[in-house]
């Protein structure tokens, strides 16, 4: 049977995923499933640069204010839940746009997730003791000769991953990356074009600097308020998200209003750093700017669906 066939946009924030794919939708008779970790959570909006209620009425999105703060989500039930949105989306008729930037949820929905062998707590502490007495780029060369595909895309401080990497290939005696290929062609339940959307460095610290002055102009410090009023407390991990961490911070008394949008543009600055580094893994992304090349991108989405 032929696989169902989704169109999924990728970027980092602040760059125009919402924007293309409100424009696509339109145009390809579409509904949008969120990937966003953020835009999940009821009562979050403004920090979240959530789709608008008009633009929701436009096109209609999916997987976006399905929980409270205070409830858990992950990576595998986002997978479950948009997987069976796409099939739902399909069955009207329609054809489902993905769009966000938690990449994780993205392959997670496109690839499945490699689980790979339980944790072995006693061979991990052992790799943990030699990146004290040899340092961590030692580590980083002994992946290197087991599996030098993952230590190509590893940074040699990303000790998580690289212990990790390690660790299932001394329990498996086969590399992690060989075992990751697999899987991905096991689980993938859909036939995607991946667009993603990339811009001059300069000119994305400027959009992300702006919208966040915007969101402080918009409320986003009652926002928070309201938030902590209603009983979701900064240990949450909805509330540790990029905006609201800080703005708690400054409604405690613990940093002022302007030094508090710094810090937050200054981490999403480092934030869409890491999307970025991300999505530049994946070979199977199309990269385009945008709006530039919003013609390109629409003749290549009909192409791909068919006309």
């Amino acid at each position: 049977m032929d696989k169902i066939k989704v169109l999924v946009i990728v970027g980092s924030t602040a760059i125009g995923k919402t924007q293309l794919a409100l424009e696509l939708a339109t145009e390809i008779n579409a509904e949008i499933i969120s990937a966003d970790s953020m835009q999940i959570y009821k009562y979050m909006d403004i920090g979240t640069a959530k789709p608008t209620l008009d633009e929701q009425k436009r096109v209609k999105h999916h997987l976006i204010d399905i929980l409270c703060p205070d409830e858990s989500f992950s990576a595998a039930l986002f997978k479950e839940r948009a997987r069976q949105t796409v099939s739902y989306i399909n069955r009207q008729g329609k054809i489902a746009i993905v769009a966000g930037g938690t990449g994780l949820y993205i392959k997670a929905l496109t690839k499945g997730l490699f689980k790979g062998p339980k944790a072995n707590s006693s061979l991990r502490q052992a790799l943990l003791e030699k990146i004290t007495k040899e340092g961590g780029s030692h580590l980083h060369r002994e992946l290197a000769d087991v599996d030098p595909a993952t230590a190509s895309r590893l940074h040699p401080n990303d000790f998580f991953r690289i212990i990790r990497a390690l660790e299932v290939y001394y329990l498996t005696k086969r590399p992690i990356s060989e075992q990751q290929e697999e899987h991905r062609f096991k689980d993938s339940p859909f036939e995607t074009l991946k667009i993603g959307l990339h811009l001059d460095r300069q000119q994305l610290y400027a959009r992300i600097e702006d919208r966040i002055d915007k969101m402080v102009a918009n409320g986003l410090v009652y926002e928070v308020k309201s938030l902590l009023d209603m009983g979701y407390t900064g240990d949450l991990n909805s509330m540790k998200g990029l905006g609201y961490k800080q703005i708690i911070e400054y409604l405690l008394g613990d940093s002022s209003l302007d030094d508090a949008t710094s810090q937050i543009k200054q981490d999403t600055k480092r934030y869409a750093k890491r999307q970025m580094t991300w999505f530049r893994a994946d070979p199977e992304i199309n990269w385009h700017t945008y709006p530039n090349d919003d013609q390109d991108i629409l003749q290549k989405t009909k192409e791909f669906f068919g006309g």
